[in-house]
């Protein structure tokens, strides 16, 4: 079996809120540094994505993939890879947990890829921790703010900071 990769991080919002940024994918080139575009090609009878094509831009890695998506519940979200120029896999999912009464969420992202092309299982593991690790920072960033990752737009200046 196939070894995955797994992060979570606290946002400071309902579980709600954090799905509902995870599930409008035609959003995502906004906040994800890497997917450039983002296309729902089909929906289920709720009007949740089931397949999304996302043209992605990862310096090294540049490909164009369909992903199948199964919803779970409010709190969790499931992929798995349809088609791709570059990769075999690329399985993962998200699970939400509310904290304090649902005023918080933990987020945990799971991934697992393996590429067409030969790449040791460490170099491909610290792929995974490093796509994840930028997702949960943008999810959060955007959820928390709904503004862009800092890769893509400046933060406004803090109060009492020059400008």
């Amino acid at each position: 079996m196939a070894e995955h990769t797994r992060s979570s991080i606290t946002i400071e919002a309902a579980p709600a809120a954090v799905m509902g940024v995870i599930a409008d994918f035609g959003r995502y080139p906004e906040w994800t540094g890497e997917v450039k575009e983002a296309e729902v090609l089909a929906t289920d009878d709720a009007g949740r994505a089931q397949q999304v094509r996302l043209l992605l831009d990862a310096g090294a890695i540049k490909d164009d993939h369909t992903l199948a998506y199964t919803w779970i519940s409010d709190h969790e979200v499931q992929w798995s890879l349809v088609k791709s120029q570059m990769l075999r896999t690329l399985d993962g999912s998200y699970a939400l947990a509310p904290l304090d009464g649902g005023a918080r969420t933990e987020v945990t992202y799971q991934l697992t890829v393996d590429v067409k092309i030969p790449m040791l299982g460490m170099i491909k593991r610290k792929a995974e921790k490093v796509i994840i690790d930028r997702a949960l920072a943008g999810l959060k960033k955007r959820v928390e703010t709904g503004a862009q990752p800092d890769s893509l737009q400046p933060d406004p200046a803090q109060p009492g900071d020059p400008a």
